[in-house]
């Protein structure tokens, strides 16, 4: 049995140790928007958070995040506001839309490091892959998410609205 925290809950798990994080999070929890592809860890459509962080979570064992803070996309904000969720939404960025839980919850770590990242800080922290090609969309929607968040951290004088 393992202990695991989703989304500021916490979740008991009887599976073996070494299964894929991926697989715990959709099959035991039911959380489904965390996205199987690659199995690698190449693609990043399994990308969610842990302590923060994104990583690929079809390859790291659940016994690996035991005590720290995994957040999913179902997560990421309450009511789907969070400033990369607007951005996405605004800028029309999925086609297939397959990807784009990992897109998101990359750029979203990308985003709490560095606030106005530049498009070179995209292309080189952003490796997930888009069957669908929209890397362009994908780069818009991160500025403009980092614009969202500088103007609402702005107004509630520094602190995070998501």
């Amino acid at each position: 049995m393992l202990s695991l925290k989703v989304n500021r809950k916490t979740y008991n798990v009887d599976v073996e140790p070494e299964t894929p994080l991926l697989w715990v999070i959709r099959d035991n929890i039911g959380l489904t928007g965390t996205k199987f592809s690659c199995g690698m860890a190449l693609c990043g459509a399994c990308t969610l958070h842990v302590d923060g962080r994104p990583v690929r979570s079809c390859v790291l064992p659940a016994n690996q995040v035991v005590g720290r803070e995994i957040t999913t996309i179902e997560g990421l904000s309450m009511n789907a506001q969070h400033p990369v969720q607007i951005a996405w939404r605004e800028g029309d960025v999925p086609e297939c839309g397959y990807c784009q839980s990992g897109q998101i919850m990359a750029a979203a770590a990308l985003l709490a490091n560095k606030s106005n990242p530049t498009d070179t800080d995209i292309e080189r922290e952003i490796t997930n892959l888009c069957r669908c090609g929209t890397y362009l969309r994908i780069r818009q929607a991160i500025h403009r998410a980092a614009q969202i968040a500088a103007k609402a951290q702005a107004s509630l004088g520094g602190q995070h609205v998501y």
